[in-house]
């Protein structure tokens, strides 16, 4: 049964349009695929994941075998187009293609430069990091920014709320890095500060106490290496997790330094993190300063006090995600719009 388009026009109502509004320019194009295998996985089940789009930019997208045909505004049919062929491209790289990645990739379509930031121009090679378990793309137009910087600057800054990626695509940098040979340690650290309850007290030894404030670090390194590998690093001291308050007196050379969760440090602590700096290493820290947990609040959180000090110096590049980025389920982007609106 053909599907209806996602926005139909009603030609019975254009002559109640005033003349000095501007009509969108009409288009159509067509997209043919060669590998049968991936159109499953392309259109979704039921043509799930055109009909995804057709509600996200007003057009309509028939598929009849192994092409698909877009109609309808001609910059929203550019853009359709980009997205299917992003689509493709990342079936291709063997990368998963969920709601969330398509959301992804419709909101990247807004920049002229989607096609090539996929699959590269023929010039500059495409942006992606390479981990033992998979390949990471950049799943937002900040994420692209966010991916260069990880790859040329010495200090980066991450801002921005949950499930941007920020720490994600960073642990994944590191982990690229560390495979490769060009750092020798990865070193993830973040404040033990309590998201606005008392936990009381917590058995065991030291790193029983640490390690439920360090989850989602060891979560996002056994999404990019294989377990046995994360063990035995973590075994052999390359990877190293870790409370800020074990990092000061050392300096951190040929290391890859993460620090999350950063806006709840102190002006203090963040100074004496930042100078912990080595030679040959790269340094990371991710924080929400809508999210600081800290007495005083924002205004003691050392990562506002650090940006704003060090904003500008050379090597030293500043990312600012927003709820637009956030590359979880997209609800968590609207709620995350709800509560910057509510709290703004």
């Amino acid at each position: 049964m053909a599907r209806k388009p996602a926005r139909a026009h009603d030609d019975s109502r254009d002559h109640l349009a005033p003349a000095r509004l501007h009509t969108p320019r009409r288009a159509r194009t067509e997209l043919e695929f060669e590998e049968a295998t991936i159109l499953g996985a392309l259109f979704g089940q039921f043509d799930a994941n055109l009909v995804q789009i057709e509600n996200r930019l007003g057009v309509y997208i028939s598929a009849r075998g192994n092409r698909a045909q877009i109609e309808g505004p001609e910059d929203a049919v550019a853009r359709a187009r980009d997205v299917l062929k992003g689509m493709h491209q990342r079936l291709m790289q063997g990368q998963e293609l969920d709601a969330g990645a398509i959301e992804s990739l419709i909101s990247m379509s807004a920049e002229p430069t989607l096609e090539g930031i996929i699959s590269g121009d023929g010039e500059t090679p495409p942006i992606m990091i390479r981990t033992r378990k998979k390949t990471i793309v950049p799943r937002s137009a900040t994420q692209i920014e966010y991916m260069r910087a990880l790859a040329s600057r010495d200090v980066i800054f991450a801002l921005g709320p949950a499930g941007t990626g920020k720490t994600y695509v960073a642990v994944a940098q590191a982990v690229s890095q560390l495979i490769t040979g060009s750092v020798q340690r990865l070193i993830l650290s973040r404040p033990a500060v309590e998201a606005g309850e008392r936990l009381g007290f917590l058995p065991g030894d030291m790193k029983d106490k640490v390690d439920p404030y360090l989850r989602p670090l060891y979560d996002a390194l056994y999404d990019c290496m294989p377990p046995e590998q994360v063990e035995r690093r973590l075994a052999s001291g390359e990877i190293e997790i870790a409370p800020i308050a074990f990092m000061r007196g050392r300096t951190l050379a040929e290391s890859f330094i993460i620090l999350d969760e950063a806006q709840n440090t102190t002006p203090a602590q963040m100074k004496m993190f930042l100078t912990r700096f080595g030679q040959n290493s790269r340094m990371v820290i991710c924080g929400d300063p809508n999210q600081v947990d800290i007495p005083g609040g924002p205004q003691m959180s050392g990562l506002n006090d650090a940006v704003g000090r060090l904003e500008g110096i050379e090597g030293i590049a500043v990312t600012r995600f927003t709820s637009a980025d956030v590359v979880r389920h997209p609800i968590v982007g609207r709620i995350v719009e709800a509560y910057e609106g509510k709290h703004g």
